[in-house]
This record gives C-alpha cells, structure tokens and sequence, in this order.
C-alpha cells in the first residue's frame, strides 16, 4: 500500500523527516517497507531557467534553424541554435542549460550538452512545454511572463510538487489503516506516547446542502444481508474534464493515473478516507431506479474491461429498473460508467458483506481497489460521511449541483463490540507491568472508549472501524503495539519446556529418508495439492473445491503421479532430461462421511542416472535402478520380509508392488504412454509411489533384528532359463524358496533377453541363486544336489530349458 507524505501532513500537522516517521510507523506494526521519492514533474525542472532571448538572426547554413543569445542570468549571454518557429527576440523562455537532464513522456532520460548544430556553436536549449513534462504541446518554444528576472529557475515559476511515498507492507487484519486517514489515526496514537500532541484534521463536510431537487433515483435494496448500508445521490450539471494538478498530483504520487475528474474523485476519497465509492451516469439508469439484488445463475454482464461475464446466483448486483449495472463492490459495468459526455450522477456509498464480496471477486477472477478493502470490512459508520466528502469536491472542481436528498439504507444498525480487559491477562501476555494510566491513555488514543474501571480490569467498546478487535487479547495487541514491542525489557533467564518425543515421529523419518535420497543425487520437490478437474476426471473420489482460485486449481490430488509429473515436463521443457525427484506429499479423498488425507513419498527417475565423462561413460535410467532406491528405503528403514508381486495399474507400463503383512507399501514402474502424453513428455519415466502412512506404521511397530556375521563363506551359482514369455519372474522366485528353505538365501533376476536367437514366443531369464550354510563351508557335491533339484523343478512346472 502506498502512503503520500504530503497527503498524511494534511490530517497531521508534521514536520518530522520520512525516516523518523517511517521508523515510528513500522514500531506501530505498519511496516515500511520502502520510500520513493515522487516529482509531479521528473527532474524537477533541475537546471531549466528563466532565459531572456535578447537576438534572434536566421541560421546560416539551414533555413529552418535561428541562431539566439540568450541571458540567462550569467555574465555572458548564451549562444543557442533553436528550430521553434515562434522564437522570437524580447521573450522570456524556459532554458534547459547545458548538463540538464530532460525526460521524455516514457520516462527515458538524456542530457543537454554543448555542441554545434550546422556548424555553429549551442550552449543549451530553449524548451517546449512537451520537453520540460509540464504539458503536451510541441508547437513552439514556450513563452513565458515577461516579468520574470533572466536566470530565475523555473521550478520557482511553475508549481511543482515533490513528494515521499511509503510503501507500506499493511497486514490482512488491519483494514482500518487501508487509507492516508487509518495511516494518521495511527500515527497520532504513536505520537501521543511519545508525549506529542497532535490534531488529526478530517475534511469538514459541514457546508453539505442541496442545491435542488430536481433529479431523484429511488433505491430498493432487496438483499440487506449482502448491503447492510446503501447511500446515494444524484449531482447534475457537472463538466467531466480534466482534474486539477493537486488532485492528479495524489493520484500520481500512490501510482494511480488520472481519468477524469468525477472518476479521480472516487478514488481521491477511496485513498483518503477507506470508503469505495462508484459514479453512474444518471442519465442511463433505466426507470430512475436502482435496485440492490441478486440475479439468476448464467445472467451474462459485461465490465469495463470488456470481458462478458457469467454471473453466479449468489453474486450481488447493483442494477436499474431493467438490467444489471455493477458487480457491487467489485467492479462497474460497460455502459452505465461515467463517459465525456455525462452530465448528472448518481454517486454510490455502500457498506456490503466482506465474505460475499472477496467470494464474487474470487469468483470473476477480479482483484480492485474497491474489493480489496470491502472484502477485510469498512467502517459502517462511514458511509454517509464519505459521499458528503466526495459529492463536495465533485460540486467545487465539477461545476455540479447537488441534486437530491441523500439515501440512506441502513435497516439494522450494528452493535460496537463490547470487551472487559483484565489487568492479570495484560500482564500475563506481555510478561510486563504496564502502568495503568498508560494503558487508559493508549486506549483512548486508539479511540476506544472506557465505560467503566473495576480493580481488576476496564470494560471498554469498540469503534466499528476496528473490524479485527472482538477478544480481550486482540485490545491486548493493540495495547502492545502502540506501548512498543521495543520497550518490553528482555529477561536474563528464558525458560523453556523440553518436550519427549519419539525416533519414530513423522518429521524424523522424513529427514532421514530425505538425507539418504539427497546423497544419492536426488532432489526433493513441493508441488501443488490443487490440480486441474480434468486430470482427475471420472475419480468420483476427487475433493472439489468450493471456491477455487481458478479452473486449473480446482480439485484436490488423488495422486502424486500428475503433479510430479507436471515438474518433470516443466522440466523437460527447458532442456533438463536428467532427474532424479522426490516429494513428501499428500492425496485427498472423499470417503463415506467425511474425507481422508493420505500421506506418501514419491519417487521419480527420467534421462540418464550418470553423466558422461571421462571416468564414466553416461548410463541410462532403468528399471532396477529405481528398484533399487526403493529397497534401499526399505532397508534404511529397517523393512524386512517385504514381498514382491506383479503390479497391474493403468498408469504404468509394467511394475511391481510391495506387500507386507497384507499392507501395499510401495508400487513402482515404468510410467505408460497415456499419462506421458498427457503431459507431453517425450522419455520414458520411471516412478514409484510408497504409502508413506503404512510405512510409519511398519516401522513404529517393528523390533530391532540382528544376528552374527556369518563365519562361512556364501556361494553363487547362475541359470540361463529359456521360458515361455508369460512367465513371470515371481512364480521363478516363489519355486526356488519352495524348493530349498534352508541353504538359499537369495534369488536374484540379473538379465532378461528376447529376439534373435530365441525360438518365438520365448525368453530368456538369467537368474542367481546365493547358497550359504551358517555351520560350514558348502562342498560341490552339496550344491549341485541344491542346483539340480531347482532345475528339476523349474523344467517341471514351468517347462524351463537351460541355454
């Protein structure tokens, strides 16, 4: 938010520097995040001077160009070439002296420098007003009040306004300093602590009459929940034009640029005191009226940025006797906004619900200065104040008349919050005696009023301006806040509690897992929990959101696999094939009653595991590898007895899954075509996804195995199984632990190979098979008893030849 010095010294009469103030105003928790400086002229008019053209003679060598000597004011007279045809000898002119620097409309600056212009020496430049930024025109030079001295510098002659603006980081909450009169209420409260008094001086609306009463609108306001206040009034035979400089002058120094004059009031007032205010042009309000209401679902409106709308039936309108006119508190219509040609208005001052406007605004994907503030909550109590202020700043620079009596709606006027402060509770939370004298007088200066004072506390109200303050602790803050958190003394000792905890917390195992895939080249991710509806399309346990910020944010994941997979394809696309990815992360889901959270880790490997170099020449990613990492997991985690079987998922081309004690813990496999696609990912990528809460549930339960090393040495022995290509490696698995359960200890599939060579319809797996007896050392008779058994088996059942 944007804070004009100038503007703040007109209700504070201040002359500290913007350091000191900007200090004062981040002690008061209005944070100052920056001062910029502002020119209503850039430069300044730095350099520019009164010069007197005393000759003026044809150019030598160019027919449009005149050669001038010029008194500036310096002993000697400047020679300057100018090509303005109205330069003449005996004018006073505006001189933009040699080293001056002049901006162009779009900001760019350059530098007048001494030089020769066809041969002849100039020493300056004599300016059009367009050159100087004072105005547009470039007919000629300018002409100035022959009165003025030789050398005077011009920005004594025009009025320039230099100003400092704060840049104010305003927290949600403080909806009541939304404004240049917020900002100086608090900054008197800061001030009176500091024992220095000062009157907040408010714009008088005392001098409010009507001229006449020629122009009514009736106003009906058939939602009064969403419009608990509505106030209007007409003002007829105004001039839409140009602002005066002053007031462009506000506009510009917060970032604002000026419109028109009607429009520039409106948001003179919003800036100044916090209350939005919309114009319409009376003359195209249907039926003289103006009703307050909502319209049906699917009513199509179209605003002033020319985009048609599809109105919700719960958005709230402002609207004439015929057809809508403005998204109330949110943003004006196409047609019935003030335009050149407007003569009579009729000026809007409301107070609507904030929930029900910020849900329209988020709704229409539109964020304005009105919404903003009506969506935190207004004063209520000043409306009427507002529209008095705006409507008499219309009358004295719009030529207007007041036209009509005021209306004000206002049904049901609310409760000022009532609230007991106990001095146990202030000095509990702050952890400091506050005196009470100056606790009443930072109450006071914050415009809260004291009913009554007991022994223990003060029972107190607060004004409707203070939407934020409903608790004890919230006056409690306030208290703080304007006391100065600087001024709580700082204790020698700090106590603090050490709370148990377990090994197998959540947040533990996270690192750990996070660490060991960070040593092994992976990089974790956060991703997104809201997904586009259409990638969870026909998932009937999909969370739909019930506002969502847009359509493409609009359902809770079901799955890690799509975010992830955006990150990899954003990837991609510049030219980053090579990822190693994982993300803690969470999937939603509705269930019977309710909905359920999910939490898992997910695991994702595209391109090549190494790069090429000298040492190595690059590998690429496969299956294994990501097998690999996830076993590793499990071994970190100190998982055993995990099973294996074949995984069957439309999302993966083929996969396994983990299984224990009847829990899936981890799936994992090459990703398909459709999902890739999807994203337009044009390499494969391998993914695995482990159910992060049946992990922590194994591991919380699990004991701690150990045995000896063993004494003996283990053997190693390999078959080449040509196999029918719908076997799969598990049932070669599950044969040989059926077969021997006692000497093997492994059984591992180190190469799969099929095509030439192969009879059709075959393949070949290479399987290894670790034997081992933890009492002694194995002979060759013994193993190959163990082999041939294996091969008996696998030829049996499985019809298995040896290559």
């Amino acid at each position: 938010m944007k804070i004009s010095y100038n503007w703040l010294k007109q209700f504070l009469q201040l002359d500290w520097d913007t350091q000191k103030t900007g200090e004062l105003l981040t002690d008061l928790g209005l944070e100052v995040e920056g001062v910029a400086q502002f020119e209503s002229v850039k430069g300044g008019l730095s350099g520019i001077v009164v010069g007197h053209v005393l000759t003026c003679e044809k150019h030598p060598n160019a027919d449009r160009l005149k050669i001038t000597t010029v008194d500036v004011g310096q002993e000697t007279p400047l020679q300057i070439v100018c090509g303005a045809p109205n330069v003449a000898e005996g004018q006073k002119v505006p001189v933009a002296t040699v080293g001056t620097t002049l901006y162009t409309k779009e900001g760019e600056s350059w530098v007048i420098k001494k030089g020769k212009i066809r041969g002849e020496v100039s020493q300056g430049m004599i300016c059009a007003e367009d050159e100087i930024g004072i105005g547009d025109s470039h007919d000629g030079i300018m002409v100035l009040n022959e009165e003025l001295l030789p050398g005077t510098p011009c920005s004594q002659v025009f009025d320039i306004e230099s100003d400092e603006v704060f840049e104010i980081g305003l927290t949600p909450n403080r909806a009541d300093a939304m404004s240049h009169y917020g900002v100086a209420r608090d900054l008197k409260a800061g001030l009176e602590q500091k024992e220095i008094q000062k009157e907040l001086v408010t714009p008088s609306t005392s001098n409010f009459s009507i001229d006449n009463r020629s122009l009514k609108i009736d106003v009906e306001v058939m939602e009064s929940d969403l419009a608990p206040r509505y106030c209007g009034v007409t003002i007829s035979n105004l001039i839409v034009q140009e602002s005066p400089d002053w007031l462009k002058n506000r506009l510009k120094a917060i970032g604002l640029a000026p419109i028109n004059n009607v429009v520039d009031v409106t948001n003179y007032v919003l800036h100044e005191l916090g209350q939005p205010l919309h114009a319409f042009d009376a003359s195209k309000i249907k039926g003289s009226k103006v009703e307050v209401k909502t319209l049906p679902a699917g009513t199509k409106f179209t605003t002033l940025d020319e985009v048609e709308r599809i109105l919700h039936e719960d958005d709230l309108m402002i609207c004439d006797a015929d057809s809508p006119m403005c998204i109330a508190g949110v943003f004006g219509g196409l047609t019935s906004g003030v335009t050149e040609h407007t003569t009579s208005i009729f000026l809007e001052s409301a107070y609507f619900d904030p929930v029900s406007i910020r849900k329209t605004a988020k709704r229409h994907g539109l964020n304005t200065d009105a919404s903003f503030r009506f969506e935190r909550g207004i004063d209520i109590n000043l409306t009427k104040y507002a529209l008095k202020r705006a409507a008499l700043l219309l009358r004295e620079i719009a030529g207007g008349y007041i036209t009509s009596e005021i209306v004000d709606l206002f049904p049901k006027k609310p409760q000022e919050s009532q609230v007991f402060l106990t001095f146990d509770k202030i000095n509990s939370l702050i952890g400091q005696e506050i005196p009470q004298d100056t606790i009443k007088s930072i109450l006071s200066s914050l415009e809260i009023r004291i009913n009554n004072i007991t022994e223990s506390g003060i029972g107190l109200t607060i004004p409707t301006y203070r939407v934020d303050v409903t608790r004890e602790v919230d006056v409690i803050e306030e208290i703080l806040r304007v006391y100065g958190y600087n001024n709580i003394d700082f204790k020698e000792k700090l106590n603090a509690s050490i709370a148990k905890s377990s090994r197998f917390e959540n947040h533990r195992i996270q690192d750990v897992i996070g660490n060991t895939l960070a040593a092994k080249g992976f990089f974790e991710i956060m991703t997104n929990s809201l997904v586009s509806s259409e990638i969870t399309a026909g998932d009937e346990s999909a969370v739909q959101m019930l506002n969502p910020l847009s359509s493409d944010l609009s359902v809770l994941r079901t799955s890690m696999l799509h975010s992830g997979l955006q990150t990899v394809s954003y990837n991609h696309n510049r030219q980053k094939n090579d990822l190693k990815l994982f993300e803690f992360g969470k999937t939603y889901h509705k269930v019977d009653g309710g909905h359920k959270e999910k939490q898992h880790l997910s695991i994702f490997i595209s391109g090549d595991r190494t790069q090429n170099s000298w040492a190595v020449t690059s590998k690429k990613t496969e299956f294994f590898y990501l097998k690999g990492i996830v076993e590793n997991v499990f071994d970190r985690l100190g998982l055993v007895d995990v099973d294996i079987k074949p995984l069957t998922n439309e999302d993966y081309a083929e996969g396994i899954t983990y299984i224990k004690d009847n829990k899936v813990l981890a799936s994992l496999g090459l990703i398909g075509k459709a999902p890739l696609k999807q994203f337009d990912i044009k390499q494969e990528v391998f993914y695995s996804d482990l159910d992060w809460d049946a992990i922590l549930e194994s591991v919380s339960t699990k004991n701690i195995v150990f045995k000896e090393i063993p004494k003996f040495p283990e053997v190693t022995r390999d078959f080449a199984l040509l196999l029918d290509d719908t076997i799969s490696f598990q049932k070669v698995y599950d044969i040989a632990w059926n077969t021997e359960k006692k000497l093997l200890k492994k059984v591992s599939l180190f190469d799969v190979y099929t095509g030439k060579n192969l009879p059709d319809g075959k393949k070949s797996y290479a399987v290894s098979f670790t034997l081992m007896d933890e009492k002694k050392t194995l002979t060759d008779k013994q193993i190959d008893k163990i082999m041939g058994k294996l091969l008996t088996q696998y030829q049996n059942q499985l019809g298995a030849e040896l290559r």
